[in-house]
């Protein structure tokens, strides 16, 4: 297994029910961690595989919809200066098929 970079975080992301049924690995920084829409896509993680996991963190989201969370994620931190811990807008507009 590879070392991950200090501040970046290993994800598995990917749907059992996807059609091509792989999971893909991300690495992702930490502050993503503060980030309301993270947040949620983590609960939903906790209500699925609990605390208990060894490995990767995975989460129960599409690869699509992950990258276009991570899209939104980038984008809000460019617009409030990048760097540090960011302060995130409410994101409770947006919603994802499976995130």
């Amino acid at each position: 297994m590879q070392k991950m970079k200090k501040g970046w975080l290993a994800v598995q992301v990917g749907l059992e029910e996807d059609e091509d049924g792989g999971f893909q690995k991300f690495s992702i920084p930490i502050s993503y961690l503060y980030n309301p829409l993270f947040q949620r896509i983590l609960d939903k993680a906790r209500e699925i595989y609990g605390y208990n996991a060894t490995g990767p963190l995975r989460l129960p989201c599409s690869v699509e919809d992950f990258l276009h969370l991570r899209w939104r994620i980038e984008r809000e931190t460019a617009a409030h200066g990048g760097g540090g811990r960011h302060q995130f807008q409410a994101a409770s507009s947006l919603s994802f098929r499976s995130c």
